[in-house]
């Protein structure tokens, strides 16, 4: 059967919908980022042909596969008209084996021109991690919470300079608060499906912009190469006055749901201590989201200013703003000068309040 090497399947024009015939469970931990499910076994049947693959034979698997596969047919044939009325696809399983071939022959049949990924979604796997290791200019963008890192990206991106959303690609803000108003979070296999597509877009001979971040987002880990590199990248820091932050956050936070931001004061309750807890729970009841913002703040102003003390980036570099206006902020982020080795300047906390 002819199959196309992984550079030719995600390259082939966009108006042939990839279909992915893993089982449901097997799509739901990480797809081809714009494939459609079009399982060929349930996942019911998936496990009962392993296990006669493995406590019988082969053949045994084989013969309940076609048991499976026949009264099927019909069915599969139909689906795939409606996601591809043309009749021309692209197809995989996982390791472009028996199940995509079957459905390969079963579409061929029925007049549908068929496109099959040499060696499956495993090969798009291993791809998936190589385009971590890949070097790359990076310029990382930090800045105490509320400083609106991830607006002046948005604006840079909007500027024309290219642009990795990793907070976006996580639905997470990467505090306690972070999965509030955001969409559900991607499994970690997706995360890095998404994000290795975001990076194929980016230019490789030009400094792409990332908000500077933990290892952990949510409960997502960027891949351990991807974020060496931004550990070495020159990091510009924004030092945005404390009551610019607190508006900002007030705001932001003003119109989510108290139970929510209760729950998240609650699972910061150790590092914040019982009395602060408390002052922040009251806050939150009486709607009073400024106080709310500062009281947290002490907690997350500390413990950035310490992460920043740890930094081991090529260089680091204040950017002292006079409020969050994205679009001001990006303008002097992008005049600021980034020294290829020069000596680190701690962020000064009790400057920055001042």
């Amino acid at each position: 059967m002819p199959r196309l090497p992984l550079p030719d399947f995600l390259t082939a024009p966009a108006d042939l919908p990839i279909l992915d015939v893993r089982a449901p469970i097997e799509f739901a931990q990480g797809h081809v980022p714009g494939a459609v499910s079009l399982p060929l076994f349930s996942d019911e049947e998936r496990a009962r042909i392993g296990t006669a693959y493995k406590q019988v034979s082969q053949e045994k698997a084989v013969l309940l596969g076609l048991d499976f596969f026949g009264p099927k047919m019909s069915q599969l044939v139909k689906r795939a008209r409606k996601i591809a009325p043309d009749k021309r696809v692209r197809l995989h399983c996982w390791r472009g084996g028996m199940r995509s071939g079957a459905v390969q022959w079963l579409l061929e049949l029925a007049g549908f021109e068929v496109h099959l990924l040499d060696k499956g979604y495993k090969e798009y796997r291993r791809a998936v991690l190589a385009e971590f290791t890949r070097p790359r200019p990076l310029r990382m963008l930090g800045g105490l919470t509320g400083s609106g890192k991830t607006d002046v990206l948005h604006e840079l991106r909007r500027l024309g300079e290219p642009v990795l959303d990793l907070e976006g690609l996580a639905c997470h803000k990467g505090s306690s608060f972070g999965a509030i108003g955001q969409p559900a979070a991607p499994t970690q296999e997706q995360f890095e499906n998404n994000l290795a597509q975001e990076l194929g877009k980016l230019p490789l001979d030009k400094p792409v912009w990332v908000e500077d971040e933990s290892l952990q987002i949510g409960r997502l880990i960027i891949p351990k190469p991807f974020f060496e590199q931004m550990r070495q990248a020159p990091l510009l820091v924004l030092e945005a006055p404390r009551a610019a932050r607190v508006a900002y956050l007030a705001q932001e936070y003003g119109s989510q749901d108290a139970g929510l931001l209760a729950d998240a004061v609650q699972r910061l309750s150790k590092r914040l201590g019982g009395l602060a807890t408390q002052q922040a729970l009251t806050a939150i009841e009486t709607g009073d989201m400024p106080r709310m913002v500062e009281l947290v703040l002490d907690y997350y102003d500390k413990t950035y200013g310490y992460g920043l003390s740890q930094k081991v980036n090529s260089s680091v570099t204040p950017v002292p703003v006079e409020g969050v206006d994205a679009a001001a902020n990006a303008a002097r982020v992008l005049v600021t000068s980034v020294p290829d080795d020069s000596p680190r300047r701690l962020f000064d906390l009790a400057e920055n309040d001042s």
